[in-house]
């Protein structure tokens, strides 16, 4: 037998990898990202909140990791935060810390969803010739000769 533990340590590897894309965050069953980080020198976690995307909760991870440890912090994506020039490392509370992440996250969200669920060409509503939009009862049963001549038809 080939590879051995070596193999399966790597299959494992690959596979956390492909749970979590960055450290610091977690998917939900129902699909939405989590963020959290441990206090320092407790035991006690900092909820950084639920997001759609991996990056936002990736970077609302890396603000409040930024924050904790300061420069020497490890993230997911440092070209991104050490720019900003933020000063991390000092005493702060875990609701600043909360804070501030959660609103990178949700900024970070909001663009990431903006991004992927942007229409291709929008569909304009269906009008009548008076220009009001048509209201369709949907509790009641179309009517046979209604679909004869039925507008909704496209040429």
């Amino acid at each position: 037998m080939q590879g051995g533990p070596a193999v399966a340590e790597t299959t494992a590897a690959r596979k956390r990898s492909m749970d979590r894309p960055y450290k610091g965050i977690r998917m939900r069953k129902w699909g939405k990202w989590v963020a959290e980080i441990r206090e320092p020198n407790k035991r006690s976690r900092i909820w950084l909140g639920s997001y759609s995307t991996p990056v936002a909760a990736a970077r609302a991870y890396d603000t409040a990791v930024f924050y904790l440890r300061g420069p020497s912090a490890r993230l997911n994506f440092p070209d991104l935060l050490r720019g900003e020039g933020a000063v991390g490392g000092a005493d702060m509370s875990a609701a600043f810390i909360r804070k501030k992440a959660t609103e990178v996250g949700a900024r970070v969200d909001a663009i990431e969803s903006a991004l992927h669920n942007t229409p291709d060409q929008e569909i304009p509503p269906p009008h009548n010739d008076s220009g009001f939009l048509n209201r369709v009862d949907l509790n009641k049963l179309p009517d046979p000769e209604d679909l004869d001549g039925a507008d909704w038809q496209t040429n």
